[in-house]
Formats: structure tokens, C-alpha cells, sequence
């Protein structure tokens, strides 16, 4: 009988994973279907998932004609740029509260979380106006700045989290040994907190990479634009291009997939053992 109940559960098990693996994975599929197919089958009545014939026309496209490469380098340097700067400050504040006697360390991190609960829409507007009176617009500074203030609440989060799981008796023995706080931290707490830092470090990059709000207000020419804006670039008034659209939105979606998955061990463990406290 507990044999039988068993094997049933697997059956929901795997039947739900599988549900799971479609519902995620289908969208891109279907867009990666629509950038190897001609415009003509686009727009005929039945759809196809199976292109029929097969062209890389929209790939050229995207990359010869529209200059798809000048966008992803812009996200590029972005995106790097906004992720190291979230774990340099994010590691350092999240120690700070963890490890060192900082007093109202929680009310602190309160009011960290509270800055990204501000809709993007009631903040982009005065953060344009500061960005103009400083000379920041169509730059990277602009941007990076921004992206930085919404990426760091969680960064910070996650970080102290995990650093609370590591055993005090660690800070002992390093100042024990004339070990000071930078030192705990440099060689001794973030070697140890690497999972956490790919997990902090992802989250930040892809969310600089996705952003559009504030990557449209902040700029308005093609050197400092990023992929969401340069995509939606592509349209003009009497055409939309789904072919050349699903193409660059291909391209731009494939490397956050071969991130995930190559550092799927360290994401779970960075998430999971941020909320156990030992």
C-alpha cells in the first residue's frame, strides 16, 4: 500500500515538474520558433511552432541593419558595472550589520528593503530631473547609479542573511589571531559566502540587464541605450517586426539562461541557506 502511494506521489512529482519545465520554457521556445521563420508564415492564420522553411534572415537583421551588438555592449557595461558595485557596497553594509555592533542594525535594514518598494513610475520622474541638472543623461553614470539603488536593498538582504549562518566563533578565532574587520571580511567571510555572492550577483545583473523604465527616460541615443530599448527601437509607426524582435530577444535571453543554469548548485544554496540560522 505505501509502496503504491509512492510511486504515485512520483507520478505528481515528475507530471508536476514537467508542467513546470513547459509553462517556463514555452514563451521562449515559441519566440526562438518566430526568429527562424519568414514574415510571410508570421502572419499567416495557423501558426507553426516547426519552421518551415528555416531562415537566419531576422538574426541578420537584428545584428547588420538595427546594430543589435552596440546594445548588448551598452547592457554589458552596465550590467557589470551595477553588479560589482552591489556586492562591494552590499557586502560591506550586510557585514556591518552583521558582524560588527551597529545598534537598530534591523530598523536599518528596514529601511533599506522600504527603498525598493518606491513604483519605479513615481521615482523616474524626479530622478530624471536630478539626472539633466547633473549632466547625466544618454550616459552610463545615469544609469548605473540607478540600477545600483534598486539592486541593493536585496543584495544587502540576502547577504546579511547568510553571513547570520555563519558561526561567531570564526570572528573569535580571526581576531584571536590580530585578524581586523576588513581582514575578517576579505579573507576569511566572503571566500566562505560564495554561494551567496553568485545568487546576490545574478539577481543584480539580470535585473540591470531587463530594466526598461528608467534605460528610456535616461537616454535618447543609440550609444548609451540598452537591449530593452533598443528592442523596442525596432518598431516604427506602420510596421512591427515580430521576426526581428523575436530575434534579438533570442539572443539577449540565451546567456541569462546559460548563467542560471551553470550556477543553478550555488543560486539554491546561496537562497536556502541565507534563511537558516544555525
Amino acid at each position: 500500500m505505501n509502496e503504491g502511494r509512492s510511486v504515485f506521489q512520483n507520478i505528481l512529482i515528475y507530471l508536476g515538474a514537467l508542467f513546470i519545465l513547459v509553462w517556463s520554457a514555452g514563451p521562449f521556445i515559441w519566440q526562438f520558433s518566430t526568429s527562424l521563420q519568414l514574415d510571410k508564415a508570421l502572419t499567416e492564420g495557423t501558426p507553426s511552432l516547426i519552421p518551415n522553411p528555416f531562415t537566419l534572415e531576422h538574426y541578420y537583421n537584428a545584428f547588420v541593419e538595427k546594430g543589435l551588438h552596440h546594445y548588448v555592449l551598452n547592457s554589458l557595461v552596465v550590467s557589470l558595472a551595477t553588479t560589482a558595485l552591489c556586492l562591494i557596497v552590499g557586502s560591506l553594509a550586510a557585514f556591518s550589520l552583521s558582524r560588527l555592533d551597529v545598534k537598530g542594525r534591523f530598523g536599518i535594514l528596514t529601511v533599506i528593503l522600504s527603498v525598493s518598494m518606491f513604483p519605479q513610475i513615481a521615482l523616474v520622474g524626479p530622478l530624471y530631473l536630478i539626472a539633466s541638472d547633473l549632466g547625466l543623461l544618454d550616459t552610463y553614470t545615469a544609469l548605473i547609479i540607478t540600477y545600483l539603488a534598486l539592486g541593493l536593498p536585496l543584495v544587502t538582504w540576502v547577504l546579511f542573511g547568510y553571513f547570520e549562518t555563519l558561526p561567531r566563533e570564526i570572528d573569535e578565532a580571526a581576531r584571536m589571531d590580530g585578524v581586523g574587520p576588513v581582514g575578517l571580511l576579505w579573507h576569511i567571510i566572503l571566500p566562505m559566502s560564495l554561494p551567496s555572492l553568485v545568487t546576490t550577483g545574478l539577481l543584480a545583473f539580470i535585473t540591470a540587464w531587463n530594466e526598461f523604465l528608467f534605460a528610456l527616460a535616461f537616454t535618447s541615443d543609440s550609444d548609451s541605450q540598452t537591449i530593452p530599448v533598443g528592442i523596442a527601437n525596432f518598431t516604427n509607426q506602420y510596421y512591427v517586426p515580430w521576426g526581428d524582435i523575436a530575434a534579438a530577444s533570442a539572443v539577449v535571453t540565451v546567456p541569462l539562461i546559460i548563467l542560471v543554469l551553470f550556477f543553478q548548485r550555488h543560486i539554491i544554496e546561496g537562497l536556502t541557506q541565507g534563511g537558516i540560522k544555525e
